[in-house]
């Protein structure tokens, strides 16, 4: 058995950035700053994401889904920087408009068995620990589907949005909530199959577990890290920071 990282790392990132002036709204979308290339103590975010799935024996291959005008530079940046990720098999394919579009051009990529994993993580997800990574592949190997997840602490409210604001509808019972991260894991036949009906059905998810729920199949959850996060605006970019510094 084989296990295989797929990192959608295609995004634009438009939350990381300061509101934009009207001259900036008419650049070319192609110009805007990439988040997982920001750096985080000097180091591209994308590149510590990396470097954790590259510390985890039991993962055979990394392939990132880019932008087509990213690829070369990030090769280039990859030999002279990332020699330690490149101690895998590292594959760099064209992303597409949707992370489901980027994570189906990697599945397309990879040359895997039914029965071999396939893990999906966020670029900018840099904190991830080899013991989620592995308790995740565990989780897929056993049964099929599986997610790193962590359970909600503030009362979860459904609301209906109006033209006013947010009314609340009900309270869901936080023992019935999980917050789902990354990554999330599954045999090769089951994502493949799940993305291709997906695609016949031109349904668009918000992660690769809830293609695996369309199609009515189960995913299970294993416990995640509160310092897990996933770095999407400036206040989290903070918290990187401060995570990053060195415990005294």
């Amino acid at each position: 058995m084989k296990v295989f990282v797929i990192i959608p790392a295609a995004g634009l990132g438009t939350r990381m950035a300061p509101a934009p002036s009207a001259k900036d709204k008419e650049k070319d979308k192609k110009e805007a700053p990439s988040k997982q290339f920001t750096e985080l103590g000097g180091v591209p975010i994308l590149l510590h994401t990396l470097r954790k799935f590259a510390a985890v024996p039991e993962i055979s291959e990394i392939c990132i889904a880019l932008r087509k005008n990213e690829i070369e530079g990030f090769r280039a940046r990859l030999d002279v920087e990332g020699k330690d990720v490149l101690q895998k098999k590292v594959r760099l394919v064209e992303g597409g408009e949707h992370r489901q579009n980027s994570v189906a051009n990697g599945l397309a990529a990879l040359e895997a068995a039914g029965d071999d994993i396939v893990l999906v993580h966020d670029a900018v997800r840099p904190f991830v620990t080899t013991e989620i990574i592995q308790e995740v592949i565990h989780a897929a190997q056993k049964y099929g589907a599986a997610i790193a997840g962590m359970p909600a602490v503030d009362t979860v409210k459904q609301v209906e949005r109006t033209a006013e604001g947010a009314l609340i509808k009900a309270t869901v019972p936080r023992e019935r909530v999980v917050l789902a991260q990354t990554p999330q894991g599954f045999h090769y036949e089951i994502l493949k199959q799940a993305f291709d009906q997906a695609s016949s059905e031109e349904f668009l998810g918000t992660d690769e577990a809830s293609l695996i729920e369309h199609v009515g199949g189960k995913v299970a959850v294993v416990m995640g890290s509160p310092r897990n996060i996933k770095i999407t605006t400036p206040s989290d970019m903070e918290l990187a920071e401060f995570f990053l510094k060195p415990a005294h």
